[in-house]
């Protein structure tokens, strides 16, 4: 089962400059209906792989890895970056998380000489802003762009050190081999932002005691005013500003 398992994960890494999931013979990718995958070869920290299999036909999530782009003014290229950005609502913040983060986080990186957790903390909340900026630019035009979002979880590996950042509901998951029995252990690096959580539920109504309705029991599943699971993302700006929150957003929303 594990065999088959990896094979099935194998090696799957389309560069971010190419974010869409077509894929060409010149890529060397291949495709089998909504699956694609690509070797991604050799990169700083080891062998790095990715697949992507889509949901539908409107590929909503994107996917991104970088080797040996993060440097400082002393210690020059270092370091690995994976991101996963699993969109809702349509592709735009995802592809949108795509295109900045990285961006911001190298610069970042750049003037602080180096990573930490505050540069990864500075990136997230550049590219939010930046997508709130794009938001508000395009309401009027396109109000639905207010009820798309994204969750981001980015690992970076650099001077020995794994940091992992997440908003929503994706998962890090580190495997570790026992030499000793050969088996493969999954440790959980990430913690998960859902409603369906106890805790999480907990956390919203602390946040927001005058709301009643925070968190809503639909459909036997929990969901922030009833509408979506994840507590934090990228985006999703009509449940955070209020001003994005009316018509005509109200009749473009696709039920729950």
């Amino acid at each position: 089962m594990l065999s088959g398992l990896m094979k099935f994960l194998r090696a799957c890494f389309r560069p971010s400059s190419d974010r869409y999931v077509h894929t060409s013979s010149e890529a060397g990718g291949r495709q089998d209906g909504l699956l694609w995958y690509k070797d991604s070869g050799q990169h700083i920290n080891g062998e790095f792989s990715m697949a992507v299999v889509q949901a539908n036909n409107l590929l909503e999530d994107q996917s991104q890895l970088e080797s040996g782009c993060l440097s400082s003014h002393e210690s020059g290229p270092y370091g690995t970056f994976v991101g996963v950005y699993d969109g809702h609502g349509g592709p735009e913040t995802s592809r949108y998380i795509n295109d900045h983060l990285f961006q911001h986080l190298k610069r970042f990186t750049s003037e602080q000489q180096g990573m930490s957790v505050d540069v990864i903390l500075k990136a997230y909340q550049a590219t939010e802003e930046g997508f709130l900026s794009l938001v508000t630019k395009q309401w009027p035009m396109k109000p639905q762009i207010a009820a798309v979002g994204s969750c981001c979880l980015v690992g970076v590996i650099c001077g020995g050190t794994i940091y992992v950042a997440n908003l929503g509901d994706s998962r890090a998951v580190l495997g570790r081999a026992v030499k000793a029995t050969g088996e493969v252990l999954a440790i959980q690096l990430s913690a998960e932002h859902n409603v369906c959580i106890e805790s999480v539920r907990q956390e919203m109504k602390s946040l927001h005691p005058d709301d009643s309705q925070i968190v809503v029991l639909k459909h036997n599943v929990w969901r922030v005013k009833g509408l979506i699971q994840i507590s934090k993302s990228i985006g999703d700006v009509y449940l955070k500003k209020a001003e994005f929150n009316r018509e005509p957003l109200y009749k473009k929303i696709p039920p729950s």
